[in-house]
């Protein structure tokens, strides 16, 4: 007996002090819990207030074969159309399944996923569907235990205790390249704003550290920690979904008409930067990104390169006259469509004898551009170049923007001079294009492209605020009036674009027909086509550039971008109420002098 006692006394010191600490910490560990509160991932919301992307709660539904037994086919046929899960699908998985456990007994499994991301009115229906389905008809008559089995087969189908977020995306397809999309585990922004956003977007954790009692229920006197998750902030952008709508509307049928390989508007407020719409074609649904081939998802407006072709002739002529090497007035001699320099010829698309610096644009004549570009020289060229942004990124609040290709002068050749000026040997994205354009606008203020509005919080209390952003003056206000003057001529009559001109507004701009650039040089019947501009043109509202890759057909700006410019133009003019500045003929205003 005294051995005996003197075991027990030796074991009881063990364990009461020898062992205390790792006895009391596995104690604590099977009672004391820790539990992750997932914060809601912000909303995105266009500048109206309308919901562009949200986060729902969702579960998962699971079930317990062991407890289903031979109810499965009777629960399979009245859950199927509720999940929307095929009925053999979902019958396998409710079938019980023996495996060997750790001991080596055989075992039921007693936890399988029968679908994820369920809504929570969603789980209701499905749990409105279990109260409803008889299973008493498998069985027949049975007895008061048989019942109590029967409840538990419906309390064999739950859903999981953790909760998980679905994002959801209201508009499909709409702005599906500024918004982007999350993936992963952690529903981590992969793309457009839901990326350069993510952190605000996502929220801080929180969290509670309680006790529970024998059968897992939580003692609530003993919970020591108790921390709220805090919400991600919803991100209010400059993006107005209606002008979107309307511009996906267009590209829509300007894929159908001209059937590029893509095409690309984005439309701008000139004084601000503020982007009120962007698209591309081909684009993609964020709700399921990984249905469309990775090429769709790429936002063409920032990531993509063309020689910008005449559009550029706009940089070439506010340079120069900048300068004072030349007014709208000066004349050039475009030598009939043909003019050698450096060995090489440069030709118009018409033969052209005399034209002043205003119908240079008017006519886009590369020849004259070029003249215009050596009397100014290369390096003042190259300074404006620069200075309307080219060959840097323009700082948009998205993913992956390229800086475009801007040769440093000393890589210039012999015929850079007289190439550069009608845009190529250069290469510039959508974005810089309607940048330089707006530029032009805004009296010659370059403005940093603007997206984001302002960061709330979920009462609506405005926690950061974004503002207008100047880069730099590239020109003078006077150069930039005299510049618009010239862009006036290209929509009227005798001009490259009369298919852009507006009933009710003047429009200024350029159109860009470039051919595109490969490996071994130019590729022939391969154009980029485009048209820039903005309206009224002496008090600009919107600035839209307009770009179709490879159209088929014809492939000249002023055939093919122009047309869709003039349609976004006159559906967001009347949308936004623009007010007009001109009076078309044959109206009552202009029959009575204007009065």
């Amino acid at each position: 007996m005294l051995i005996s006692f003197s075991f027990l006394g030796y074991r009881l010191v063990d364990l009461q002090v020898l062992r205390h600490g790792e006895l009391s910490n596995t104690a604590r560990d099977n009672t004391v819990r820790t539990i992750v509160r997932e914060p809601r991932r912000g909303d995105i919301l266009d500048v109206r207030g309308n919901l562009m992307a949200t986060s729902l709660f969702v579960k998962t539904i699971c079930a317990d074969p062991g407890m289903i037994g031979s109810y499965g086919p009777h629960l399979a046929r009245a859950l199927a159309p509720c999940l929307e899960l095929d009925e053999a699908l979902l019958l396998g998985k409710l079938e019980p399944k023996l495996f060997k456990g750790a001991e080596g007994q055989m075992r039921t499994n007693r936890y399988v996923v029968l679908k994820r991301k369920v809504t929570r009115e969603k789980w209701e229906e499905i749990r409105d569907v279990l109260e409803k389905v008889d299973l008493g008809e498998v069985k027949g008559n049975f007895s008061r235990k048989q019942r109590q089995m029967i409840r538990g087969v419906r309390r064999a189908i739950f859903a999981d205790g953790m909760e998980d977020q679905l994002r959801v995306y209201p508009g499909r397809r709409m702005a599906s390249h500024i918004l982007g999309f999350v993936g992963g585990a952690d529903h981590d922004g992969k793309e457009g704003i839901e990326s350069v956003l993510d952190s605000k977007l996502t929220g801080t954790r929180g969290w509670r550290v309680t006790e529970t009692n024998s059968k897992g229920h939580e003692v609530v006197s003993l919970r020591h920690q108790d921390v709220a998750a805090r919400n991600g902030l919803n991100a209010r952008l400059t993006i107005d979904s209606r002008v979107q709508h309307i511009v996906e509307t267009e590209l829509n049928k300007a894929m159908i008409k001209y059937r590029p390989q893509g095409v690309t508007a984005v439309v701008v407020r000139p004084s601000t930067g503020e982007i009120i719409a962007m698209a591309n074609r081909p684009d993609f649904d964020p709700n399921r990104p990984g249905d469309f081939p990775a090429g769709h998802r790429r936002n063409r407006a920032v990531t993509d390169i063309a020689e910008p072709g005449s559009t550029f002739k706009a940089v070439t002529v506010a340079a120069a006259l900048n300068e004072r090497q030349v007014s709208l007035r000066t004349v050039f001699d475009c030598e009939r469509g043909s003019f050698s320099y450096g060995g090489r010829r440069l030709h118009d698309h018409h033969p052209y004898h005399r034209l002043s610096v205003k119908e240079i644009i008017t006519k886009s004549s590369n020849i004259g551009s070029a003249k215009v570009a050596l009397r100014l020289g290369s390096p003042k060229l190259y300074h404006y170049i620069r200075q309307f942004g080219f060959g840097e990124r323009t700082r948009i609040s998205l993913p992956g923007e390229v800086r475009g290709t801007v040769h440093r002068l000393n890589k210039w050749n012999k015929l850079s001079i007289t190439r550069v000026p009608m845009g190529h040997e250069v290469a510039a994205t959508p974005i810089q294009m309607v940048m330089m354009a707006s530029a032009i606008a805004n009296k010659g203020k370059l403005m940093r492209p603007m997206l984001l509005r302002q960061l709330e919080d979920e009462r609506g209390q405005v926690v950061v605020k974004y503002h207008p952003e100047a880069v730099r003056q590239t020109v003078t206000p006077d150069t930039a009036r005299k510049v618009t003057e010239a862009l006036k001529t290209v929509v009227q009559s005798g001009g490259t674009a009369t298919r852009a001109a507006l009933e009710y507004y003047t429009v200024a701009g350029k159109t860009g027909t470039a051919q595109k650039a490969g490996r071994g040089g130019y590729i022939p019947g391969k154009y980029y086509s485009a048209f820039v501009g903005f309206f009224p043109a002496d008090r600009p509202a919107l600035c839209i550039y307009v770009a179709l890759d490879e159209p088929a057909g014809e492939y000249y700006g002023g055939l093919t971008a122009a047309p869709v410019f003039k349609a976004i133009s006159e559906r967001a003019a009347s949308y936004l109420g623009i007010k007009p500045d001109l009076v078309p003929q044959g109206s009552i205003a202009s029959r009575s002098g204007g009065r």
